[in-house]
């Protein structure tokens, strides 16, 4: 049991958070690239991108896994995003880094769920049983190279300062 909790029950609930951070991610995203501020969505990108991380930490393990690496690594750019954009309102160099840190950490939750797609879907899964095909290695150099150039433009485009003033 996890917190008292079905490892099944802890799992839907994992999901759940992991979507909401990636369709708040993607808000959060466009809203860097058309130059908006987002506020509270940013808030709760970030909130519920830090809940999925830290409660994918809680499921059982045995083992330093991938998922474990990617939870770490995830971690660490939620916790600069998190300081450049309210201990340091994004100003100067702090702006740069929060855009390249939360769109990295919206990245890597696209990341895992392309991941678990393939493992638990079962078409994707016939297309990739061990994720090293063309299929899955494909889609994620895809989403890999989206999220690059989304990240390029968003850094040019993105001035918090600015966008609050629309």
């Amino acid at each position: 049991m996890i917190l008292g909790m079905s490892v099944s029950i802890f799992t839907a609930v994992h999901v759940a958070i992991s979507l909401a951070a990636i369709a708040s991610g993607l808000v959060v995203l466009a809203a860097m690239l058309t130059r908006r501020n987002p506020s509270g969505l940013t808030g709760l990108f970030l909130a519920t991108t830090l809940l999925t991380t830290l409660t994918g930490f809680l499921f059982p393990v045995s083992a330093l896994t991938p998922a474990l690496v990617v939870g770490a690594v995830s971690l660490g750019l939620l916790i600069a995003a998190i300081l450049a954009r309210y201990a340091y309102s994004t100003h100067g160099l702090w702006r740069p880094l929060y855009v390249f840190t939360a769109i990295a950490a919206l990245y890597l939750n696209v990341f895992v769920l392309i991941v678990q797609s393939f493992q638990k879907i079962a078409v994707l899964q016939a297309l990739a049983p061990t994720q090293s095909e063309p299929p899955f290695v494909v889609t994620q150099l895809i989403v890999l190279a989206l999220f690059v150039c989304a990240g390029a433009f968003a850094l040019a485009r993105f001035r918090p300062l600015a966008a609050a003033a629309v």
